[in-house]
């Protein structure tokens, strides 16, 4: 596998966790430089493990993950954009412990974001190629464009407020769903 398509796979697999970061941001909980780097240093690392875990447990998962990863990442991608909608439909905004840059919120993000990434390690082990140069890359992608994402998002937040924080929620459930059609096979 070469170099550039090792990094084509790594913008490939950050795009839905830049569109998260994006979400984030917009939502105004990225807007101290901490957030976006930790939001960017969790993305990243899911980013880099999952590849390295998938690559190990082999083919001995693919059967079952093939048939569950997009219903998961549906459902974390959805609970998380559900409560974005809320907060910005609301007077309220979310408590300080549903940051989403820190917490659970944040664990469910990681995974939600990374289950792709879990697959394109089963791949690589499938046709005998080492994980850790990849999943490296992967890693550091991600988290660039992550910690981009939130500064972009933390921008439109400026500006837009509410309408940015109620798009990204409806943004994160429609990955969601892209997911689970593209499992499917409608999209």
């Amino acid at each position: 596998m070469s170099l550039v398509e090792v990094i084509l796979i790594a913008f490939g697999l950050s795009a839905d966790a830049f569109a998260v970061s994006l979400c984030v941001g917009a939502s105004g909980f990225a807007h101290e430089l901490r957030s976006r780097i930790r939001l960017a240093w969790n993305f990243g690392f899911f980013q880099f493990m999952m590849p390295i875990i998938g690559w190990f447990a082999g083919g001995l998962l693919l059967k079952w993950l093939e048939s569950a990863d997009h219903w998961i990442a549906f459902l974390l991608l959805a609970y998380v954009g559900g409560k974005m909608i809320y907060s910005a439909l609301s007077s309220k905004n979310f408590c300080p412990n549903k940051n989403p840059t820190k917490g659970f919120q944040l664990l469910m993000l990681s995974v939600a974001t990374s289950i792709d990434a879990f697959a394109v390690g089963l791949s690589l082990a499938m046709i005998n190629v080492s994980v850790f140069v990849p999943s490296i890359i992967i890693g550091i992608v991600t988290a660039v464009t992550s910690y981009l994402g939130a500064r972009l998002g933390t921008l439109l937040h400026l500006y837009y407020g509410k309408i940015a924080e109620f798009v990204g929620g409806c943004i994160l459930i429609f990955i969601g769903l892209k997911i689970v059609l593209e499992h499917l096979g409608v999209w």
